[in-house]
């Protein structure tokens, strides 16, 4: 793997006045069970390359601050997995008391672990992924205050960007192709939402306060002849996340109420993490979380959503130990249709600037119109090697 450490060295050669820092991502995806469709790519493996930098200039004793953060992947392989996408580029100012951010951001909101309910300024990246991680960087205007009444945040987002999604014949990219998107508002990308959040640490409690109103990031696919035509809804939502912290016991909870996608509709999910520290006199630590997603919109007139009424069981394992070994695993399972979710991650470093990652995801259970059923022979485990500078 000369290459990969050749890449990240020539990477990171020094510019003046700038903090540069990322990295260059090995990826091998394997999927275990032939295509569901005769028309998906049938490559069993499919291996890819991604770069993500990020680039960073401070001046003014501090106070303001430059920072660019693209990315790359690229994979030759008919995943329709390769793309490219600036995550951040802004400029921050900070003052006494408050903060100014212009440009594309990523922030993020929420505490729980299964789903992110109250996350939505920025557009998930499901050409990256389907589990709503990974994100399209945000062009937004900021204004942060900071007090003893905590922390407010004022969103002015000038122009929406649509979710990409997998290639038509891709792995993880269902049956239909997915066509140019539309807008329930004239204006389209150019439609100005606009948000607001308060936080604030009280006691024991993390609480957050959110409301938003402009395009919604999750699509409705609406049924054409060409295939799915994702359309993009106006609507209003309140939010609210909680973190209290008792011990041992992390309890979380997050919960919406959303108007414009149908009748006005609720979703929560709800849970806890109980950490076991120092397992077995070893220094490792062991959370187990579990976590339970209830989603009240109508199937109809919102966008599909695999968390109507589920459960999450998880557990979280670092060793804390040199090598920074982590391991996460969770199972996502519908009372409703007995669909199931598998999903494990890990990592492990090796020296001071490699990385190994695992990720696996198993899908089963699934029957229509739950959109596991779509992809229900994609289960894929991934392996990663990145070299950091």
């Amino acid at each position: 793997m000369r290459w990969l450490g050749a890449a990240a060295l020539i990477a990171a050669s020094p510019a003046a006045g700038w903090e540069i820092s990322g990295g260059v991502e090995a990826e091998l995806r394997a999927f275990p069970q032939a295509p569901a469709y005769a028309f998906q790519n049938d490559a069993r493996l499919q291996p890819s390359l991604s770069f993500d930098a990020r680039l960073s200039h401070d001046w003014n004793g501090g106070a303001d601050r430059i920072v660019i953060a693209p990315f790359l992947r690229w994979g030759n392989n008919g995943d329709g997995r390769d793309h490219v996408d600036l995550r951040e580029a802004y400029w921050l100012h900070q003052g006494e008391g408050w903060s100014v951010t212009l440009g594309l951001d990523k922030v993020f909101w929420g505490v729980t672990e299964s789903r992110h309910l109250v996350d939505i300024i920025n557009q998930d990246d499901a050409v990256e992924d389907i589990d709503g991680e990974d994100k399209l960087g945000q062009p937004m205007a900021n204004l942060t205050l900071y007090g003893d009444f905590g922390t407010l945040g004022l969103y002015v987002l000038p122009r929406f960007r649509p979710r990409p999604f997998p290639d038509f014949g891709a792995r993880l990219g269902g049956p239909i192709p997915i066509g140019d998107p539309v807008y329930e508002d004239s204006d389209g990308q150019k439609h100005v939402d606009v948000a607001l959040r308060w936080s604030k640490s009280i006691g024991n409690a993390d609480l957050g306060l959110s409301w938003f109103r402009g395009t919604s990031r999750e699509p409705v696919l609406v049924p054409a002849a060409t295939g799915l035509v994702p359309r993009y809804d106006q609507i209003s939502q309140l939010g609210l996340d909680l973190q209290y912290t008792a011990g041992a016991w992390l309890w979380k909870l997050e919960t919406i109420s959303r108007a414009g996608q149908g009748p006005r509709f609720q979703a929560a999910v709800a849970g806890f993490e109980w950490t076991l520290s120092d397992l077995g006199g070893t220094g490792a630590d062991l959370g187990l979380l579990a976590e339970w997603n209830y989603d009240g919109r109508d199937r109809t007139l919102a966008p599909a959503t695999i968390y109507d009424h589920d459960l999450f069981l998880g557990a979280r394992l670092g060793l804390n130990d040199l090598a920074d070994t982590s391991l996460l695993a969770g199972v996502l399972v519908d009372s409703d249709t007995n669909a199931r979710v598998v999903t494990v991650e890990g990592q492990r470093r090796f020296g001071e600037n490699w990385l190994l990652g695992l990720q696996a995801r198993i899908l089963s259970g699934g029957l229509p119109p739950d959109p596991i059923a779509a992809i229900a022979n994609d289960d894929f485990i991934a392996l990663t090697l990145r070299r950091s500078f």
